[in-house]
């Protein structure tokens, strides 16, 4: 029996299907391994399950390894050297599609929190210091009929937009690093990145991780915003210079940002929580029982085709 080790906690149903079908190692605690357990893992299991919170850069993947396949529980791998797993003869699978919902979902809540400023309201009425209603009251800004943004135009680029035009009435522009050829939203126009920014009242990130989008949104991409736009942010941490963030912020060059995805993940940059008009969540891009359930189980169809001897459905 193949020997596989969840470097998390995964959903018990999945957790389940995979000790029937394996010689699983769990993660009942739930604590990120430290840099030497995940080595050791890769050392001696024949796959090893893999999360965001993993890092697996070259050093990770010399040789020496007995692992055969890295499957990962989402879809980002920027934290996969894949040059380097490749050396080390390792597959890796990750889990598009199921996905795409959940996070463009997540994208809208942020995008309507910081627009309404829900959450200084909340924090207001948790304080108890809400004194009732007044007309000047955290005023915010309209949604229905304004410009949004994306950068990144795949699957839940394509579904935020889709919300966005058809439940907003929002007009779309999007950049993309390929030509798309039809988004199927009446008017959306594909552009420069820079046309995006100065366009957008509210520009939302789904493009990849990694060294090549590493702060693509920074101080300069920042300054061609409008000072009235939102940035919604559930792509990536470090495609956002956070430093460059806040300093706008602060400054009033930007009038707001909502973050599921933070360049130090878990750890935050030390002024973005005391600024209210920023909106924050843990992460919670794909957290649905049913999507977590799916992506669990996409990964169970490739290491059960890996081993197979077939080619994994979701080879990256």
């Amino acid at each position: 029996m193949k020997r596989i080790v969840l470097t998390r906690r995964w959903p018990a149903t999945v957790e389940a299907i995979l000790s029937e079908r394996y010689d699983a190692v769990l993660n009942p605690d739930d604590r990120p391994l430290s840099a030497s357990e995940l080595r050791t893992a890769l050392e001696e299991a024949d796959a090893v399950l893999t999360t965001v919170t993993d890092r697996l850069d070259a050093d990770m993947l010399k040789p020496g390894i007995r692992a055969q396949i890295l499957g990962n529980f989402g879809v980002g791998i920027s934290h996969i050297d894949l040059a380097a797993a490749q050396a080390a003869g390792l597959a890796v699978v990750n889990t598009p599609g199921v996905l795409t919902d959940a996070t463009a979902d997540i994208g809208m809540t942020l995008l309507l929190m910081t627009a309404r400023r829900a959450s200084e309201g909340e924090a207001l009425v948790r304080a108890g210091k809400w004194t009732g209603w007044t007309p000047t009251q955290l005023i915010g800004s309209h949604v229905t009929g304004k410009t949004i943004g994306i950068v990144g135009m795949g699957r839940i680029g394509m579904a935020m937009a889709r919300r966005a035009h058809y439940g907003f009435g929002m007009d779309v522009v999007f950049h993309n690093r390929s030509k798309v050829a039809e988004t199927g939203i009446p008017g959306a126009r594909q552009l420069p990145l820079e046309e995006v920014l100065a366009e957008a009242d509210f520009l939302s990130l789904h493009c990849p991780g990694g060294a090549e989008n590493r702060h693509l949104i920074d101080a300069a991409a920042l300054a061609r915003m409008k000072p009235t736009a939102h940035l919604i942010n559930t792509a990536r941490g470090e495609v956002v210079d956070e430093a460059a963030l806040v300093a706008a912020l602060k400054a009033g060059k930007l009038a707001g940002a909502g973050l599921d995805v933070f360049e130090a993940e878990p750890t935050l940059h030390p002024e973005l929580a005391g600024l209210p008009m920023v909106s924050l969540l843990p992460h919670l891009g794909s957290a649905t029982d049913e999507t977590r359930h799916a992506m669990g189980m996409k990964v169970v169809d490739n290491l059960d085709a890996f081993f197979a001897g077939k080619t994994p459905p979701d080879l990256c």
